[in-house]
């Protein structure tokens, strides 16, 4: 048995059933999606082969690779459901990466308030995975780290089987933390790791997941509610990427994801565009053997800025071809006194008073380039009035005016421990403003539009099982959302409470919850039909 493990909960340790963005269906409340669709579908436990777990996260390598680095080679990437079977009595360090263990993200704040509130998948798998480690724990000596993009929440509410809450990067402390434990030194309850210089950061040994490589580490653009500072800003050597490609590429892997926060500052200078540092790396991945090129992030402004970078690197990357990139860009919000006070530098080189205009024009691009943003806003300040939501209401009415192809999500803003309103309250559903409700229906009716245009290229690629059910969750469920979204909208979020009591994992749930949702389905045929006779009968008098 190794002597250090490093593994995730389910939610974190799997391949999505194929399409990664699937992996926001675990965001939703346990009780509404059924277990056999996360299973099955959405979160698969992890595949085996060569007796290496498949899909492995990268974080949990580039973890792995840190501490191969640093002499310590006795470690082993383990997915929660064989804990027990690869933990033994020489295991001393069982490391855990957390993305979302208490469902506390935006989109998990949200999905639970908005249905029912009970608790997320994230959350489930993560209280899964930690029973293991309690019994586990019981009967053997091992310390145990809990890291990760998460590491705040557990520091909100410590378990006590935690030895360590480790926050902040791990390539240089990590090791060092791992060495005292296996020395059976005392650790530290808490630990902040320091931020390593870009060859400080070890290359992966063994393929990630989805052909994932980092390119950029942090953002420079400095907003308050993010836990990422200007400091951390740091673009990846070119040959270090080469590295992780080749590994990939080596292994059979056919595409590769660069993991970034903006795309658009990979070697960027005072937060201006680097046309020919971002041509050649998506010129060198292709070259390489990367048949599609993706990427997680991408900001506005810098769309703005250089609207032929983006133009080039699309057709780089074959995304017209690809058919459905939809990065995160943060739209934040419509106001100008909350960009002020909050993000002042979200727009530069712009100023907040342009920021409508910058996103209207970088969608525009966007969408020509093959780019269909997931813009992401950030609503619940405490000085956040109807007045505010109001802008952000235009804005997103100009967007659906022009017609774009882009998803608008309003999100709750979290107050990280990490961040600089960790201060903050939570933006709970009573908080909230008013106009939040309108916005958010608004919003989300656009979404379906999107979301059924888009949808047929996004499942292209999987199995026809789970495309024919994505498909039919598609024509089926969100016509049947978009009136729940409008009742959520009039009531002001008191609707959630019907779905309190909705549970699709037991049988009897199952069938009252399939009859919940699909009886606006007969409702509207029956009004069909009876509206086809009645103009029929009126056609023939």
């Amino acid at each position: 048995m190794a002597k250090v493990v490093l593994t995730s909960d389910r939610g974190t340790f799997t391949n999505y059933g194929g399409v990664s963005v699937m992996g926001y269906v675990a965001c939703m409340p346990n009780n509404v999606v059924p277990k056999i669709l996360m299973d099955k579908f959405f979160d698969p436990p992890a595949q085996y082969k060569n007796g290496e777990p498949m899909y492995v996260p990268y974080p949990l390598r580039k973890l792995e690779a840190a501490l191969v680095k640093n002499g310590i080679e006795d470690v082993k990437i383990v997915p929660p459901e064989r804990l027990e079977d690869e933990i033994g009595d020489d295991t001393k360090v069982l490391g855990i990466n957390v993305h979302d263990p208490y469902g506390l993200s935006p989109v998990t704040f949200k999905l639970t308030m908005l249905f029912g509130g009970q608790m997320s998948w994230t959350a489930r798998y993560f209280q899964e995975l930690e029973k293991r480690v309690i019994k586990i724990k019981e009967k053997r000596n091992l310390k145990v780290i809990v890291g990760g993009p998460a590491a705040w929440q557990i520091g909100l509410k410590r378990p006590d089987y935690v030895d360590t809450v480790f926050n902040g990067e791990a390539e240089l402390d990590f090791p060092i933390l791992v060495k005292k434990a296996l020395n059976d030194d005392p650790l530290p309850k808490d630990i902040t790791g320091r931020m390593p210089r870009v060859e400080d950061i070890p290359e992966i040994i063994k393929p990630g997941r989805f052909g994932e490589v980092q390119v950029t580490r942090g953002c420079p653009r400095g907003c308050s509610f993010c836990s990422i500072t200007p400091e951390t800003y740091r673009t990846i050597p070119m040959d270090s990427i080469k590295k992780e490609i080749k590994l990939y590429m080596e292994n059979g892997y056919k595409d590769i994801e660069l993991i970034t926060d903006d795309i658009m500052l990979y070697g960027q200078k005072k937060l201006g565009v680097n046309h020919e540092a971002l041509v050649d790396l998506f010129t060198t991945t292709r070259n390489m053997g990367a048949r599609y090129i993706t990427f997680p992030h991408i900001s506005a402004p810098a769309v703005l800025t250089s609207p032929d970078t983006v133009y080039e690197i699309s057709e780089i990357a074959r995304l017209k071809e690809y058919g459905a990139e939809a990065p995160v860009v943060g739209l934040e919000t419509g106001s100008t006194k909350i960009m002020h006070k909050y993000m002042n530098a979200k727009p530069f080189p712009w100023k907040p008073e342009d920021w409508k205009d910058v996103i209207l024009k970088a969608t525009q691009i966007m969408n020509e380039a093959s780019i269909f943003p997931c813009y992401t806003m950030t609503i619940g300040y405490p000085e956040e009035n109807d007045a505010d939501l109001d802008q952000s209401i235009d804005m997103v009415n100009s967007i659906i005016e022009n017609n774009f192809t882009a998803w608008i999500f309003p999100l709750p803003v979290i107050p990280m421990t990490s961040s600089r309103i960790s201060k903050n309250p939570f933006p709970y559903m009573e908080k909230l403003p008013s106009k939040y409700w309108e916005l958010l229906y608004l919003s989300w009716k656009y979404n379906f539009k999107t979301t059924r245009k888009i949808i047929p290229h996004m499942v292209d690629r999987l199995n026809p099982v789970t495309r024919g059910i994505l498909n039919l969750m598609t024509d089926t469920v969100f016509r049947n959302l978009d009136k729940i979204f409008l009742q959520l909208s009039e009531s002001k979020g008191q609707k959630s409470r019907d779905f309190a009591s909705v549970n699709l994992n037991t049988i009897p749930g199952f069938f009252k919850t399939v009859y919940w949702i699909t009886r606006y389905s007969v409702k509207d045929r029956i009004r069909t039909k009876q509206e086809r006779a009645n103009q029929g009968a009126s056609s023939g008098a």
